[in-house]
């Protein structure tokens, strides 16, 4: 059932717990209540479980007086298991899902353990931001993000429609994958660019500031996500060791491939291999989803120059506006010493050239 659309079924009526209340944990709490569920929250450390209530994302586990319709475990992926098993025993009633970014680990350990799966469904909301802990929880986290649904072959109907009304409760768009279908995608979207990120980040240890003065948009966005919680990666990466071991052998394969022909880069075929390498990885870029899941080769890109001042952008998109252009996607990025920032814009093919012309006649610096 890999990628197959979930059609969206009954709402979540509640009591819903919520273990763990991090980011996610905390998000889940403010999506449900604003939606008028009741939920219930723990977290082994007070300070966060007293922060999740204080932001109103529910109420403390010590005032659940009722069985809940569903457990949501938000626990660090290396105790989901225990805490999962736990859960199963203590609400014996309740739906039961986890929402660890590993599945196939989990699922096997639990059924080694002899527990009983018919009530469980592992699931992995794919969204997240910069920051952690329950003060950066937002009730829309989920909104329009990925969220997979990974059934085992015990899993109930009813516990599958639960996992997947809290999914489409809190706005997310919901797949179905097998436990090892979904770590084998994990790991190349969103695992392999992790490591990646932070090996070409850890390059930079060391490096003179004047030469990282030249650092532009693509240091930028290869870097970014490097700022990640090395012990929840630690977490991840272990738990999907094996997944990730396949993939970093063929990257392996690909650098040595490089290497080689960098160490005799005047060599018959050189350049042609040089040349095949880039071809690739623009062969797999373009295969990336665009916006609303078209192709993101479908659209242009022009830059405007803009003054660092207050109101530029504002202006800038109020007059797009205007012109009539639809703005599919936008990055920024300033000019290393001078006062002078760039707007890169991104829109329909046939529009460039109406808007570079008309933001021309409007007084604007733009560059294609």
């Amino acid at each position: 059932m890999a990628g197959a659309s979930a059609q969206q079924r009954a709402h979540l009526a509640g009591p819903v717990v919520v273990l763990g209340t991090g980011l996610l944990g905390a998000s889940i709490g403010l999506g449900l209540r604003s939606r008028g569920v009741p939920v219930f929250l723990f977290d082994p450390s007070p300070t966060h479980q007293a922060v999740a209530v204080d932001i109103g994302a529910g109420r403390p586990i010590s005032e659940l007086d009722s069985a809940p319709e569903l457990v949501v475990v938000a626990a660090p992926p290396d105790v989901t298991v225990d805490v999962v098993q736990k859960a199963l025993g203590d609400y014996p009633e309740a739906i039961v899902v986890d929402i660890a970014s590993v599945k196939a680990g989990i699922a096997a350990e639990l059924a080694d353990r002899g527990v009983d799966l018919s009530r469980y469904v592992g699931t992995h909301p794919m969204a997240g931001r910069e920051k952690s802990g329950p003060v950066a929880a937002r009730g829309e986290l989920f909104t329009s993000m990925p969220w997979v649904l990974c059934p085992g072959e015990l899993s109930s109907t009813k516990a599958l429609d639960t996992a997947q009304a809290l999914a489409t409760d809190l706005g997310a768009v919901v797949s179905v994958f097998d436990p090892q279908e979904h770590d084998a995608a994990v790991a190349l979207v969103s695992h392999l660019p992790q490591v990646m990120s932070s090996l070409v980040a850890s390059r930079l240890q060391g490096t003179p500031e004047h030469a990282l003065s030249l650092a532009g948009n693509g240091l930028r966005d290869v870097t970014r996500i490097a700022a990640s919680d090395p012990t929840l990666w630690v977490q991840i990466l272990g738990g999907n060791s094996g997944p990730m071991g396949e993939l970093l052998r063929g990257v392996r394969e690909d650098l040595n491939r490089l290497i080689n022909t960098l160490d005799a880069p005047n060599a018959p075929g050189a350049r042609l291999d040089l040349a095949q390498l880039i071809s690739e990885g623009n062969a797999g870029q373009a295969r990336i989803p665009g916006k609303h899941g078209g192709p993101a080769k479908s659209y242009s890109w022009l830059t405007i120059l803009v003054d660092d001042k207050p109101g530029q952008i504002a202006q800038l998109l109020t007059e797009i506006g205007h012109i009539g252009v639809n703005v599919e996607d936008l990055r920024l990025d300033h000019s290393s010493g001078h006062n002078v920032g760039m707007v890169e814009l991104s829109v329909l093919p046939g529009k460039v050239e109406l808007l570079s012309e008309a933001l021309g006649d409007r007084g604007w610096r733009v560059l294609q």
